[in-house]
């Protein structure tokens, strides 16, 4: 049972920056495709960042050039720097893993429904 705890988010100004961390435990880390994705409300869930077992990474277009998805393996930690922030990055943003690496096939796109398990989410707000 893989267990997933998010921790980071605030609320800082435009421009600002955080970095959000996902503690693993209950499986082996390399083993695991690893996502960020974000809830604004009112929106449906989507997919930020991911990084594969062999530490391809993929981001949304809304990310890409701002924020930075990364890993320590020894330390089971996932990360998520996130810089120049806008106020359109306002969301809960969650932790996920898939151990099947069905969430390979559609990497770019990172999909919401091939990463089993889930973190209770982390809160970001960006005011301007």
């Amino acid at each position: 049972q893989v267990q997933l705890v998010e921790s980071g988010g605030g609320s800082v100004q435009a421009g600002g920056s955080l970095r959000l961390s996902c503690a693993v435990s209950g499986y082996a880390y390399s083993g695991l495709y690893m996502a960020w994705f974000r809830q604004a409300p009112g929106k449906d869930r989507e997919g930020v960042a991911g990084i594969a077992v062999d530490g391809t990474t993929t981001y949304a277009d809304s990310a890409k050039g701002r924020f930075t998805i990364s890993q320590d393996n020894a330390k089971n930690i996932l990360y998520l720097q996130m810089n120049s922030l806008k106020p359109e990055d306002t969301a809960m943003y969650y932790c996920a893993a898939d151990p099947s690496g069905s969430s390979w096939y559609s990497w770019r796109t990172l999909r919401e429904a091939d990463f089993s398990y889930w973190g209770q989410g982390t809160q970001v707000t960006v005011s301007s």
